[in-house]
């Protein structure tokens, strides 16, 4: 008999969890082209198989928590490449059910079905500015449809992150509060700040009193800037802190190319640890080789 999975919620509070790392950058070593607006989600209908592949090799590597490939899904994108809104749908149950059946019978692997934010179906960098000009009434209704399909596919948490806003991340929680799913609640950041320029204290502030985040913190940061984002992430909202950075490069949104040293190291786990981490893993450019080595430093 298979054992039944334990809520992620109860394991966190046991210990620490891993997470995987970048998608894109795995897909992309294998050959992928991920050039167009789609990016990675793309291959939910060109190629799944190349996403289940990816969620496999994270989980050997020792990744606890596979996220889909849906961070740049959406009605909209999928219908600019022919798939209408039935095909829409099964494309980002797909991501989940890839994920499902990467993880198998494990009681302690989990699936993060993304939430990506508003700039990120854009394809021009608006991930990391914010500010799209879009009410909260206005990004509830983009991100509702998505966030109940991608629901009904019954991961173990909807992962909101990348979030670059507070308006946003008000107006993804108020869109995901009548779904029977527990989230995450993930901002990127700089300098102490969401990316739209609002203090990292306030965006915490958000999910104190919201009984659905089971954890919050940031990704897709510099890692040198993710133990001070966790420590405030801990103080402020008194749940589990989740914190995954990108590799340290940074991100040419003109050029779509990357450039800079590295910085992420697994050696930086332990400072995480010890300012309220439970959630922890990598972003853009993060790949299973760093995975391995984090969940040894973990484990």
């Amino acid at each position: 008999m298979t054992p039944p999975r334990i809520p992620l919620a109860a394991a966190l509070a046991e210990g620490p969890v891993v997470l995987d790392g970048g998608m894109s950058n795995e897909l992309a070593a294998d050959g992928h082209d991920l050039s167009d607006a789609l990016w990675s989600a793309r291959l939910l209908r060109d190629a799944p198989d190349a996403v289940a592949a990816v969620h496999r090799r994270y989980f050997a590597a020792g990744a606890q928590v596979a996220i889909t490939a849906s961070y740049q899904a959406s009605f909209g994108g999928f219908a600019r490449v022919g798939a209408d809104r039935v095909e829409s749908e099964e494309l980002l149950r797909r991501s989940v059910s890839l994920a499902r059946e990467a993880a198998g019978d494990a009681a302690d692997r989990w699936v993060a079905a993304s939430v990506g934010p508003y700039g990120a179906v854009l394809a021009d960098g608006s991930e990391y500015r914010g500010r799209y000009g879009l009410t909260r009434a206005e990004l509830r209704a983009f991100h509702a449809p998505r966030a109940e399909v991608l629901a009904s596919a019954a991961p173990d948490v909807l992962a909101i992150e990348t979030i670059p806003d507070v308006d946003e991340a008000i107006a993804v929680l108020d869109a995901v509060a009548g779904l029977d799913v527990p989230v995450w609640l993930s901002y990127s950041a700089a300098e102490g700040h969401t990316r739209a320029g609002q203090p990292l204290a306030e965006a915490f502030a958000v999910a104190r009193d919201n009984p659905q985040v089971i954890a919050v913190g940031v990704n897709c940061l510099a890692p040198e800037e993710a133990v001070d984002a966790v420590a405030l992430a801990a103080e402020v909202s008194g749940k589990p802190v989740v914190v995954y950075p990108n590799s340290g490069e940074g991100w040419n949104a003109t050029t779509r190319a990357w450039s800079g040293p590295a910085t992420f190291s697994p050696t930086r786990v332990s400072s995480w640890l010890s300012a309220g981490a439970r959630l922890l893993g990598g972003c853009c450019r993060v790949g299973a080789d760093q995975i391995s080595a984090l969940s040894k430093e973990l484990h």
